[in-house]
């Protein structure tokens, strides 16, 4: 079977859930479109709207330490900036996060639904224009290649939604682990080429389970233990833009 993309997913807002789309526009330099365009600060975050600059994610409301935020289920309109929470099926928010107004109901249900969290409050909505909210400072795209997951439910011995490592492009139909040789090479879809800088190293984020909300899982200590390592999907740097879709092949240049 020749390689493709499987799927593509974007993330609207840090820590929520993700946005599946059949096709997407990239361009050079940049990650998916509205990919990590909003996030949640706290009250101990050190991220300042007026001055924004990029900071790891402990300073947002994330997995890694908020796993409630997997119990809302988010959909996300990008022409006209809605953001829908919905939790057991049901619309529990809703808010135009492109406005203050939008943001402030946002904010105010969160205040409620997440007064427990392990950090303090308040929680607020933010965008910082031409900056994504992502876990490194680099504009990029993140790939997750499927094989590898299969691979890691041989440790596991359970299914690993790929959801969990909340990546940009699940691939197809590459052998396992084949990703840990691509830093430094291109990957050409259709006229788009990306150029693989990094590999991904995973946290406790991805102990949660993104369909119960549970940490159900060790997957960190799943790669340690059977691949003595604890990374799962690459890092990539849009070099040619252009548009590309779900089932489009991808080669390794």
């Amino acid at each position: 079977m020749s390689a493709r993309i499987d799927q593509i997913q974007y993330y609207p807002v840090k820590g929520l859930s993700a946005q599946i789309v059949e096709r997407v526009e990239l361009s050079p330099g940049q990650g998916l479109p509205q990919d990590r365009r909003f996030a949640i600060i706290h009250g101990a975050s050190a991220f300042d709207p007026a001055e924004p600059a990029w900071k790891p994610k402990t300073n947002f409301l994330a997995l890694v330490r908020d796993e409630r935020l997997a119990t809302l289920a988010a959909e996300y309109d990008p022409a006209t900036a809605m953001l829908v929470l919905n939790r057991a099926g049901k619309p529990v928010a809703r808010g135009k996060i492109d406005t203050p107004t939008g943001r402030l109901l946002i904010d105010q249900f969160l205040a409620a639904y997440m007064k427990d969290a392990a950090v303090p409050g308040p929680y607020k909505l933010v965008e910082s224009p031409g900056m994504a909210f992502t876990d490194i400072p680099d504009k990029a795209v993140s790939l997750i290649n499927l094989a590898s997951v299969r691979d890691i439910e041989r440790i596991t011995r359970a299914p690993v939604d790929p959801l969990r490592f909340r990546g940009n492009l699940h691939l197809e139909g590459f052998e396992p682990w084949a990703e840990m040789e691509w830093v430094g090479k291109r990957l050409r879809v259709g006229d788009v080429e990306l150029e693989v800088f990094k590999t991904t190293t995973r946290c406790a984020a991805t102990e949660v389970n993104p369909a119960t909300a549970e940490r159900d899982m060790n997957i960190v200590k799943a790669l340690k233990g059977g691949f003595g390592h604890a990374v799962c999907g690459v890092y990539a740097h849009v070099v040619t833009g252009g548009g590309i879709g779900k089932g489009d092949g991808v080669t390794l240049l």
